[in-house]
C-alpha cells in the first residue's frame, strides 16, 4: 500500500516528465493539426491503492509504472495496447470524425489512424517492442441520440477493429457496440482491464464532453503525414 508521502513524491516527481508530454503533444498538434494530447489528470485512486491517471476523449496515455487508466466511454472507443513482456503500456479514447451533412469525411479514417499511431509510437519511444503489443479494445456504444443515427459508435469499433487487424496487434479482449456507457480500468503491467457497464448515468458530464470533442473534430484538419515506428 503507498503512503501519502509516496504518493506526494511521485506526484511531485512528475511535474517535470509531465511538461515534457506537453511539449510532445504539442509538437503532434502542429504537425497534423489535431490535438490528440497526453492526459494530465493523475490521481491516488484510494479503492485500487494506485497512481491513477483519467483519460479524457481527444486524450491517450503511457507509462512504464504500475498504475491504472481510467476512462469512461460513450461512443467513443478506446485501445488499451501494452507490451506483453515489459509491461510498458497505454490507452487512447477517441471518436472519428464527420461532416456536418452526415457523410464520413474522406480523413476520418486518417484522424482514427492518427489517434492509434500517436499512441503506438509513444509506446515504442518508453521501450516496447511491436511484435509484442497486444490491445484490449472497448466502446462504441449507441448511447448519444444526435449520433445514433449516423452510426457513429459502430463505425468506431469497426474502424479500431479493421485498425489493429491490418496492423497485426492481436485483439486479446473486447467489450463493443450495444446502448450502454462503460467505464474502463486498466492496468497495464499485467494488461488486467475491469469494465463497468454504466446502465444509469446520473449526470450530463460524460455526453456534453463527447458533444464539445466531436464539435471539436468538425472544426479540425487533419494534415501531414503520419509515420509509424517499426
Amino acid at each position: 500500500m503507498n503512503s501519502p508521502d509516496r504518493n506526494a513524491s511521485w506526484s511531485g516527481a512528475s511535474a517535470s516528465k509531465k511538461a515534457a508530454q506537453a511539449d510532445h503533444a504539442a509538437e503532434h498538434a502542429n504537425e497534423h493539426g489535431v490535438v490528440e494530447h497526453l492526459a494530465t489528470n493523475l490521481y491516488f485512486d484510494k479503492h485500487f491503492e494506485a497512481n491513477a491517471v483519467k483519460v479524457l476523449p481527444g486524450e491517450y496515455y503511457v507509462t512504464r509504472r504500475d498504475m491504472v487508466m481510467v476512462t469512461v466511454l460513450g461512443s467513443c472507443v478506446t485501445a488499451c495496447v501494452r507490451d506483453v513482456d515489459s509491461g510498458v503500456g497505454g490507452m487512447n479514447h477517441f471518436m472519428l470524425p464527420e461532416e456536418a451533412g452526415g457523410e464520413v469525411v474522406s480523413t476520418s479514417a486518417r484522424y482514427g489512424t492518427f489517434a492509434m499511431e500517436v499512441l503506438i509510437n509513444h509506446l515504442q519511444k518508453l521501450g516496447a517492442r511491436r511484435n509484442r503489443l497486444e490491445a484490449k479494445v472497448f466502446g462504441g456504444g449507441a448511447v448519444l441520440e444526435s449520433l445514433v443515427s449516423s452510426n457513429v459508435g459502430t463505425r468506431n469499433a469497426e474502424f479500431v477493429l479493421s485498425y489493429l487487424k491490418t496492423e497485426k496487434i492481436p485483439i486479446v479482449a473486447k467489450d463493443l457496440l450495444d446502448s450502454y456507457p462503460r467505464k474502463v480500468y486498466y492496468f497495464p503491467q499485467t494488461g488486467r482491464v475491469l469494465v463497468r457497464k454504466l446502465h444509469r448515468v446520473h449526470n450530463d458530464t460524460l455526453f456534453s464532453r463527447e458533444k464539445a470533442y466531436r464539435s471539436h473534430l468538425a472544426e479540425t484538419k487533419v494534415d501531414g503525414d503520419i509515420e509509424l515506428f517499426t
